[in-house]
């Protein structure tokens, strides 16, 4: 048995495991928990406190290739200070920081874009540190907006503004603080497929009406949720760092626009335009797809469609004991990408879900609900993905 001191106080054990390493090596460590554990690190010990708190940790972080997608989750009970993820690598919920009174529309790398509704006040964040900044107003000239993109790092972001055909985009380049632009945009001289939606004399688009099989009629022109009401797509072109965004017009047709050369086409429909469906366009592993929710002979069916060579090809679907549940629900989808991820938040009055799928394995998984404080489930419309890194900057 061990003799106690003299003085009666009790000796400390000596340190064993993670405190036995370098501050170096800690930090080392500490960088490749998961992300989550970020907020818990200031309350383990003084030390991992003054880890934490250390620019060498932040190099640390830095030093981790990469880490698996948070998908930033967006519900009509949505408080101005609580925003809620979904951790893709450990399949739980977490909460994070959103910019109050302001609506997610783009996300690149660690930082998530918001735009005040009210004023059109543009704020960049990182939703796991809270670091925020405002950007200048934007140049927007009057016209309509139609889509906000954001991408590469430096981050830039786009506003594509006017009405087809007479598109024009503007600038932000973080690393200037600046905006450049408008520049018009043109349409790309091989657009001319003839299932490209005919243009008005006005230059806007015309507005198709139709009977659907239940006899109600319905007009063509989308109405897209608030939550994606400019939502786009970035894919990274070879050109000094620029890319291509997709959106979707307002008659529900996909347009890309090429940012480096500044030009725009309308991709075909999908499907024919008398179709009752929802659209949604993604991105994944640098290529664009449509995701496409339409009913078909008594049945729904929820498809991810690849436009390339001219033409567009599934590759994959939703298992169809899956997809039927959302037969006659008028259910729409909203739809965001990350990696070889595609996340589908469906909703409507009677059917709500998210499902996963792996677009190169075609495996489809429902997430897990999330339980609010109230003990209540919330019903997500939409959402946006972001790397959660705590060492990025705005």
């Amino acid at each position: 048995m061990e003799t106690p001191p003299a003085n009666g106080r009790k000796r400390k054990c000596p340190p064993s495991g993670l405190e036995d390493l370098h501050d170096d090596m800690l930090e080392r460590v500490l960088a490749r928990l998961p992300p989550a554990s970020f907020f818990r690190l200031r309350a383990v010990s003084r030390r991992w406190r003054a880890a934490a708190a250390s620019p060498t940790f932040l190099d640390a972080c830095a030093g981790v290739p990469s880490r698996d997608p948070w998908f930033l989750m967006l519900s009509e009970s949505d408080r101005p200070r609580l925003a809620v993820a979904f951790d893709a690598a450990e399949r739980s919920w977490n909460h994070c920081r959103a910019a109050p009174g302001s609506m997610p529309v783009a996300a690149s790398g660690g930082l998530v874009l918001y735009r005040a509704p009210d004023t059109g006040a543009l704020t960049v964040a990182n939703p796991l540190t809270g670091a925020s900044r405002a950007l200048p107003a934007p140049p927007q000239g009057g016209q309509q907006l139609q889509a906000i993109a954001m991408y590469c790092s430096p981050y830039r972001v786009v506003l594509f503004m006017g009405e087809l055909p007479d598109l024009s985009m503007a600038v932000f380049d973080s690393s200037k603080n600046s905006w450049e632009g408008p520049v018009p945009l043109a349409r790309k001289s091989e657009d001319s497929s003839p299932d490209a939606p005919v243009q008005g004399g006005d230059g806007v688009d015309d507005t198709v009406y139709f009977l659907s099989k239940s006899g109600n009629v319905v007009a063509t022109n989308m109405q897209r949720s608030a939550s994606k009401q400019y939502s786009s797509v970035v894919v990274p072109s070879s050109e000094r760092g620029d890319a291509v965004a997709y959106f979707l017009s307002h008659s529900g047709t996909v347009v890309a626009c090429d940012t480096a050369r500044r030009t725009f086409t309308e991709l075909p429909r999908i499907l024919p335009v008398y179709f009752e469906y929802s659209i949604d366009v993604v991105a994944c592993d640098g290529a664009a797809y449509a995701v496409v929710l339409s009913e078909y002979l008594d049945t729904a069916s929820l498809r991810v469609w690849e436009f390339a060579e001219g033409a567009w090809r599934q590759v994959a679907a939703m298992p169809p004991a899956m997809s039927h549940g959302f037969y006659g629900k008028k259910a729409d989808i909203n739809c965001v990408g990350h990696g070889d991820r595609v996340m589908v938040c469906v909703s409507s009055d009677d059917a709500n879900g998210c499902f996963m799928c792996d677009v190169s394995s075609n495996q489809w998984e429902e997430l897990p609900k999330y339980i609010n404080g109230d003990g209540e489930a919330n019903e997500f419309l939409a959402a946006f993905s972001f790397e959660p890194r705590v060492e990025i900057t705005v």
